[in-house]
């Protein structure tokens, strides 16, 4: 993984398990389990995403299997109701599906799956064609990177350019994501900044700052 913006790119999984419109309820569920996923996109044309079908999509068929709701849970599970009778992937899908673009940022990429409560988004071309999926556990892929690699980031990025002459040199350790910064520097407004700047650097897990100004200055 390179130093740098991680957008979804880096991290989504290109080789796609989908399905098309007509796909039957038990093939769905038998893809689910054979590739590990809690979600298939459903595809129509030449590859472009229609909705998504996951396991919550699919669980109502057993929960109202031997139900009989009342007037009231009828109008308030109208949408469950009509899951539990489908058939087809085009039936079940939740429509549009929650899409992701390729360029965009790990950080828009796991908003979009917090605010829209979904642990996989397809990620689409400008013409909605599928092009791969991103996981929860692909955004954590960030937090594998290697403390020197992050260490050099900090760095060149965000210390050299903020402190360009420092009253001395600015230590920067970095273990198991966490980062500690040591050293004096002339302008101490600037700490905040650099602390939230290092913060935001992908798979820095925490930030123990000691920078200071030169008090005899």
């Amino acid at each position: 993984m390179t130093a740098g913006p991680h957008v979804v790119s880096d991290v989504m999984t290109h080789a796609v398990v989908a399905v098309g419109r007509d796909a039957p309820f038990k093939d769905i569920v038998k893809l689910m389990e054979q590739w590990k996923v809690s979600a298939l996109p459903v595809l129509e044309g030449e590859g472009r995403v229609v909705g998504v079908v996951s396991e919550a999509d699919l669980l109502p068929k057993e929960e109202f299997r031997d139900a009989d709701p009342d007037p009231y849970s009828r109008a308030l599970r109208r949408s469950d109701l009509a899951k539990a009778g489908a058939v087809t992937a085009g039936e079940l899908m939740t429509a549009p599906a929650v899409t992701v673009h390729a360029d965009s940022t790990l950080a828009q990429a796991a908003r979009i799956m917090a605010l829209r409560k979904v642990k996989r988004l397809p990620v689409v071309n400008d013409e909605g064609l599928l092009e791969g999926v991103v996981s929860r556990a692909d955004l954590l892929k960030v937090f594998l990177r290697e403390d020197d690699d992050i260490a050099d980031e900090i760095r060149r990025d965000i210390l050299d350019v903020l402190f360009p002459a420092p009253v001395e040199p600015i230590h920067v350790m970095v273990a198991e994501g966490v980062v500690t910064l040591t050293g004096k520097v002339g302008d101490t407004t600037m700490i905040p900044m650099t602390v939230r700047l290092v913060r935001a650097v992908e798979g820095v897990v925490d930030v123990d700052c000691h920078l200071c100004g030169d008090e005899a200055g």
